[in-house]
């Protein structure tokens, strides 16, 4: 077999196996498990809410999961490249997919920066009893009406500086590398994380009122199952939560030895995350059931989600709690750690997309992807009309972009191009997990129907009414517009030419690989020169 080499610097790849499966661990566990599951699964059902959400999971996640894995390291890429060696006109979709990363990494490093500083926050307790809704809002974001005057550039010191500090923290930690910079940073976040969140769990659970907390939380309300949009809610959750269609782990997966076991590796990620979600759900409302007691009023009046749960609800369970201080602190730190450790699997899809367009080192590319994002950041969201903008960019960048690519990712790879023997032939090739016609059947058939449902019913109720109330105008910036641009960049980046030193062209590790295999490239656009020996595959 005769392979052509060239001068192209190896791939980077995870140290082991464990060290890429606590990475994909980190970057599904973020934000969303703390803040958003309890509350979906309280507002499902309950504990009949975990019959959806399985399904959910054993239907559609991973699945799914398998098919991000399957791309990324069979094509040895970034979602870009991984998606042209698929088929040229698959390339856009890869684009897409960096694109949505640039969009919510500029936002998701502020969210970190605000857990940061009420991690320092819990310490003296510095919003005050009974005054934690306007410390936020007034206080400490010193929020704007975006009606009244538009989209500020007053600066905010006490978000403006933290969010330096994350980005500066992030940017050496990317700029370090897969092995060295990922690599350790989720071996020891992620233990630690672990760690914080169970002794959290612990002290809620002998919090005064954490039964009702945890009753409200597991008790079945079977009535709910026979709603369709609880089960809508279940498989939307699922598709953030195990960071599927980001680019994400068609990135982390390319960065894996040719023999590692990737559905095994798969069903570890999928169910570790949703045991710590669960793990969320046990220590959030126990600690909402205090909270409860101490109103004097039931679960549900304190019930909510996301910002306002973390920012609101668990400074107020801080403050009248013995020993709230603790509770604060790690309540606070876990959700720094999870940030940090999602954030940095997203812009690793923008870095390793550059870096394979256009054949730049590693410390280049990240400067020239981060500090750009980071002077946007900056400039957006330590300004007094931050939550608007946030807001506005996470919920039409979730329904728009993520469901988007999703749906239309399945469609083009299953439907138009007949892939998916090729990626479960990869898949069986070397796990030890095997998976056979029924995968196909839910690539191929349930996800687009789920997907399609979901994305639908997003764009008839945004369509419906201006969303949250926000003017015309801003929504045409920051939510429509921005969605549509994306689309249209994302098919300008894949017309461009690729550098001649950029993998796309002669990459000696994807020849080898594809030769192992006796592989022949998939597309017209793949340049590999290899011709294996149907005897012993040995190299000449």
């Amino acid at each position: 077999m005769a392979i052509v080499t060239t001068q192209t610097p190896a791939r980077e790849a995870f140290g082991s196996r464990n060290v890429f499966i606590l990475s994909a661990i980190g970057s599904a566990v973020g934000l969303g498990n703390i803040w958003r599951f309890p509350y979906v699964a309280y507002e499902g059902g309950g504990g009949a809410f975990l019959i959806p959400y399985l399904c959910a999971l054993l239907t559609a996640g991973i699945p799914l999961l398998f098919f991000d894995y399957a791309i990324g390291h069979r094509f040895r890429g970034s979602a870009p490249l991984a998606f042209r060696r698929l088929h040229r006109a698959a390339e856009p979709l890869g684009w897409w997919q960096v694109l949505i990363c640039v969009v919510i990494a500029v936002y998701y490093a502020v969210i970190i920066a605000w857990a940061a500083m009420y991690t320092w926050f819990s310490a003296e307790l510095t919003w005050g009893k009974g005054n934690e809704e306007d410390f936020f809002f007034t206080d400490f974001l010193q929020m704007a009406d975006v009606a009244e005057v538009g989209v500020s550039t007053t600066f905010v010191p006490q978000v403006g500086i933290p969010l330096l500090v994350v980005w500066v923290v992030v940017i050496a930690i990317m700029a370090l590398g897969v092995r060295r910079g990922i690599g350790r940073v989720n071996m020891v976040l992620m233990p630690l994380l672990l760690v914080m969140f169970t002794i959290l769990v612990v002290q809620s659970l002998f919090l005064p009122g954490a039964m009702d907390g945890l009753n409200a939380f597991f008790t079945p309300n079977w009535e709910a199952l026979s709603d369709p949009g609880v089960w809508a809610s279940a498989y939307g959750h699922i598709f953030f939560s195990l960071s599927v269609a980001f680019g994400i782990m068609v990135t982390y997966a390319s960065y894996l030895k040719r023999k590692t076991d990737l559905t095994g590796s798969g069903l570890v990620v999928a169910f570790a995350n949703s045991g710590f979600e669960i793990l969320a759900g046990i220590g959030v409302f126990a600690a909402l059931g205090f909270m409860a007691q101490a109103q004097g009023t039931d679960v549900a009046g304190v019930a909510t989600s996301g910002i306002g749960l973390a920012f609101i609800a668990f400074p107020t369970i801080v403050s009248q709690a013995a020993g709230g201080t603790i509770i604060g602190v790690l309540f606070f730190g876990a959700l720094v750690f999870a940030g940090v450790t999602s954030l940095i699997s997203i812009l690793e899809v923008i870095v390793a997309a550059l870096q394979d367009k256009l054949g730049w080192t590693r410390i280049r590319t990240t400067l020239t992807v981060s500090i750009p994002l980071a002077i946007v950041s900056m400039a957006l969201f330590s300004t007094t009309t931050a939550l608007a903008v946030l807001d506005t960019t996470d919920a039409f960048i979730n329904a728009f972009g993520i469901m988007a690519v999703a749906f239309i990712s399945v469609i083009v790879v299953a439907w138009l191009l007949h892939k998916l023997p090729t990626l479960q032939a990869h898949l069986n090739e070397r796990s030890s997990f095997r998976i056979g016609l029924l995968w196909k059947i839910l690539i191929a058939g349930l996800a687009p129907i789920v997907l399609g449902y979901l994305f639908v019913s997003e764009l008839i109720a945004k369509m419906s009414d201006p969303y949250s109330g926000y003017p015309t105008w801003f929504l045409g910036v920051f939510g429509w517009g921005m969605v549509i641009a994306l689309v249209i960049l994302a098919i300008v980046l894949s017309l461009l030419p690729w550098s001649g030193r950029s993998r796309a062209k002669d990459d000696p590790e994807y020849d080898e690989f594809l030769a192992e295999e006796h592989y022949e490239p998939d597309s017209e656009t793949d340049t590999v020169r290899v011709h294996a020996s149907p005897k012993n595959g040995e190299h000449s």
